[in-house]
């Protein structure tokens, strides 16, 4: 164990923590957008549970993806159409599943928001409640897809199994405390809710590109490029900016119109 703990393994070991903490605040943010669905008493059970369960499985996918990676990356099917053309394995079919789901959940979240008759359902805000089983459910089933990333993440940048699960390990700790002050964060600022569904919309997008990629997908002879991750992190950048940009216009306006009005009460008739 001794000769494991060498400089090269200490610095790999944070460079990975770090890692696999910022690819799985996409993860984080669903969690947290999941547990506003079940009871307001139980929110933070599903949200700690999730986290827990996104450890340990991210931990028993390191060891299946290590024995089996070469099962994932084999082909399984072909498609040969007139217009479409593909090679599909089992890596690109949980990213592809993956991608659609993130992004059909986006986009009924963000319909909830705009539906003016639905404001009476049971949820106060036309979402139904989820049971605290199903919620754990849905996050434990989304938890294979976002660990795909970062357990072939760790793979490509050690092969020490103690340093790929004590990163795993510990930015799952740095997750549950992120998790509360994402939670409060949310709750205080209920706009930017709007946020960060638009980022789980983005997320499975690029997890779309990629799984495209993954499976050689060809439309007319064009074949699917994954999103950079760079891209990626540079519209999530844009996102954020023009959020915050906007938030404090809109505030500068309200204030503006605030004083004119005060004004014009204060001015003699």
């Amino acid at each position: 164990m001794l000769e494991l703990l060498t400089l090269e393994n200490l610095f790999t070991l944070v460079v990975l923590t770090a890692l696999e903490t910022v690819l799985g605040f996409d993860n984080l943010l669903y969690i947290s957008i999941e547990a506003k669905r079940v009871a307001a008493d139980k929110q933070k059970y599903v949200r700690q549970v999730g986290i827990i369960l996104a450890i340990g499985l991210r931990i028993v996918l390191l060891f299946v993806v290590l024995q089996m990676i070469s099962s994932f990356q084999s082909s399984l099917f072909k498609l040969d159409l007139p217009f479409v053309h593909a090679d599909v394995n089992g890596h690109a079919i949980i990213v592809l599943l993956g991608g659609v789901f993130l992004i059909y959940t986006a986009l009924k979240e963000i319909f909830h928001m705009l539906v003016v008759h639905d404001l009476q359902g049971e949820n106060g805000d036309g979402r139904a409640k989820r049971t605290v089983f199903s919620a754990l459910m849905w996050i434990l089933i989304m938890n294979i897809v976002f660990s795909f990333d970062t357990v072939l993440s760790a793979i490509a940048l050690t092969k020490v199994f103690w340093v790929m699960a004590l990163a795993i390990v510990l930015s799952g700790i740095l997750m549950v405390v992120m998790a509360e002050h994402v939670a409060r964060f949310l709750e205080r600022n209920r706009m930017y809710e709007v946020l960060g569904l638009f980022v789980l919309l983005l997320v499975g997008i690029m997890l779309m590109s990629e799984g495209g990629h993954l499976a050689h997908l060809a439309f007319f002879g064009y074949e699917i490029n994954a999103m950079s991750k760079a891209t990626f992190y540079f519209v999530l950048v844009t996102l954020v900016l023009v959020d915050v940009v906007q938030g404090r216009y809109q505030r500068k306006i309200m204030a503006e119109a605030a004083a004119r009005s005060s004004g014009r009460t204060a001015s003699p008739n």
